[in-house]
């Protein structure tokens, strides 16, 4: 594929500069590619899985696919716990039979009521199977086992945007140690109206919360379900779901090129001048390029000369390779002369002088004592 060359042009009021054909073209093969690997998997399987279903021939309805997004720096300082969403034209989840729980601000009944009115869509009140107001959430849902129960219960959970920062502390490692289920911010709050270009200040009643209608609420619920989550972290990789295999190619490609547009120009510092390459792939699957930069630094202040002195600055310096295997220039180790150790030396301690004559006397005074004792031990038995 030959890279894009627009990107040189360093515009931040770009549009998408991914390519639709190129998108729908890697959509086709991608999708073509993991349909035939399912196949290939179910027919050298040794048993039959009982629980496929049947109507999924290929077995891919369960494969996601997956926008990879390459950047030059990293795309966040910071984790964020708070997940952002982007609005897709093809939603990601559409099960009618999914179960929601809907977080949101004191007071709790309000916001029953509005789920419960005849303006609220009946099948999206079919989905919303618990609302709780966070006073409750801390008060109930406190012990670890409590909140494993409640993390079972329910496959996506809605968190109003006035206390979504407060959830961390309160359903911990429990919710927000993946991103599998962690609360999606939903705008729960009432709209202002806007008068000559201006919004007008809202009047506080202690009386009235601050809510939308049931109509807004099942429309913010209904998005929310549906849209690519953006989890940021430090890093210059970020995955989003745009998808699943058993889609058709123009879905996926049509689900690309919104999230690819809205990622850059909404999530991304520099926007597309901080776009190294964007990447579609399955779980297991090769990743194929649908857009790559020419330019493989963000600033020309990024590149640094070997001899300069920010190098020498930055590289620690280098220092011999003394008793170590050195590689030669045909690959091969080479023998080094052995390094000798230093041997510490011990203190001898001085040993005195010997005298002979001294000794020799010692000798002879012992002989005398013994031929007396032997004289005195045959007295004793002739007498």
């Amino acid at each position: 594929m030959a890279p894009s060359k627009t990107v040189t042009l360093r515009s931040d009021t770009a549009v998408s500069l991914v390519d639709p054909e190129q998108t729908l073209k890697a959509s086709k093969a991608l999708l073509a590619h993991m349909k035939k690997i399912s196949k290939q998997k179910a027919s050298n399987a040794e048993k039959k899985d009982l629980l496929a279903d049947p109507e999924d021939e290929e077995g891919v309805n369960d494969l996601p696919v997956w926008l990879s997004l390459t950047t030059k720096r990293h795309i966040t300082d910071s984790r964020s716990l708070k997940p952002g969403k982007i609005p897709l034209p093809h939603p990601l989840n559409t099960d009618p039979e999914v179960r929601v729980c809907l977080i949101t601000a004191e007071p709790q009944r309000h916001y029953k009521n509005l789920v419960a009115s005849e303006e609220f869509p009946a099948e999206g009140r079919k989905r919303v199977t618990r609302v709780i107001d966070v006073s409750k959430l801390k008060a109930k849902f406190k012990a670890y086992e409590a909140q494993r129960k409640l993390y079972a219960e329910h496959d996506v959970f809605l968190g109003d945007t006035r206390i979504i920062n407060r959830l961390p502390s309160i359903l911990g490692k429990t919710f927000y140690k993946t991103t599998a289920k962690r609360p999606i911010p939903v705008e729960i709050q009432a709209r202002i109206p806007k008068s000559d270009g201006k919004r007008v200040k809202r009047t506080k009643d202690a009386d009235t919360p601050n809510a939308c209608t049931p109509v807004q609420l099942s429309g913010e619920i209904e998005r929310a379900v549906g849209a690519a989550l953006v989890n940021l972290s430090p890093t210059v990789n970020t995955a989003i779901r745009v998808g699943n295999a058993n889609w058709t190619a123009e879905q996926i490609a049509e689900n690309v090129n919104v999230v690819a547009k809205t990622l850059v120009e909404k999530f991304v510092p520099g926007k597309w001048k901080n776009v190294k390459s964007i990447y579609i792939k399955g779980p297991e699957t090769a990743a194929l390029p649908i857009w790559m930069t020419d330019e493989l630094w963000l600033d020309h202040k990024d590149v640094v000369a070997d001899d300069s002195e920010e190098t020498k600055a930055i590289l620690p310096a280098e220092k011999a390779n003394i008793g170590k295997k050195r590689k030669s220039l045909e690959g091969q180790p080479e023998e080094t002369e052995p390094v000798a150790k230093k041997v510490k030396k011990t203190k001898v301690a001085k040993l005195p002088e010997s005298d002979d004559t001294k000794l020799d006397k010692e000798i002879a005074d012992r002989k005398a004592a013994l031929k007396k004792q032997k004289k005195a031990a045959k007295k004793a038995l002739e007498v």
